[in-house]
């Protein structure tokens, strides 16, 4: 069994309630550190730190740059920026081009989780309406990592779980509630 040291999480439209489902089934004091993409309008400040906060009762904040990912946070991406992992395990944050018409974009943080992590890595690819997240996800599979697809037929907007599919064979496909029992039981394998 693979050693998972951290999870990289991706959704669009329909994620914030997929998000939370998958969260909510792990454990008050999961380990794990979580690091979110969801994509978000850049014209105002999101709450989504403080909404996930407060309805997981667990740390939640939103990312900052070269801030060290730490066991047991939940990290979200804020608008306007990009989310990469950097190969000392920190946070960093940039405005290039849009992704997909995204920013931030999933294929961004999964691409750079892969490369930071490797085998050591699980990423999860949720409900949304476009193409962002495939390419990442496979990165992650190429890498050694764990890789995990809600059921497009569960899935709010199913194209992005579609994408993944089309492009590669996860090692996952579950429903939500699937996917955090899943994640749970990665937790033991840390040690």
């Amino acid at each position: 069994m693979r050693r998972i040291e951290a999870i990289v999480m991706g959704a669009s439209a329909g994620g914030v309630s997929a998000l939370l489902t998958v969260m909510a089934c792990l454990p008050r004091f999961y380990r794990l550190p979580l690091i979110c993409v969801l994509h978000l309008p850049d014209d105002h400040d999101s709450r989504l730190a403080e909404v996930f906060a407060r309805r997981l009762g667990r740390p939640v904040v939103e990312a900052r740059d070269k801030e060290s990912i730490e066991a047991g946070m939940i990290y979200v991406a804020g608008p306007g920026y990009h989310l990469s992992v950097e190969r000392d395990r920190s946070l960093s944050l940039s405005q290039e081009e849009r992704v997909h018409f995204s920013r931030p974009s999933i294929d961004i943080l999964f691409e750079s989780a892969a490369d930071a992590y490797g085998a050591n890595l699980a990423g999860v690819l949720l409900t949304g309406a476009n193409e962002d997240g495939a390419a990442g996800l496979a990165r992650i599979s190429q890498y050694g990592g764990l890789s995990i697809v809600q059921d497009p037929a569960e899935a709010q907007v199913p194209a992005m779980p579609e994408a993944a599919l089309a492009l590669h064979r996860p090692d996952h496909i579950l429903p939500l509630n699937g996917i955090g029992h899943l994640l749970a039981k990665l937790e033991s394998q840390e040690c």
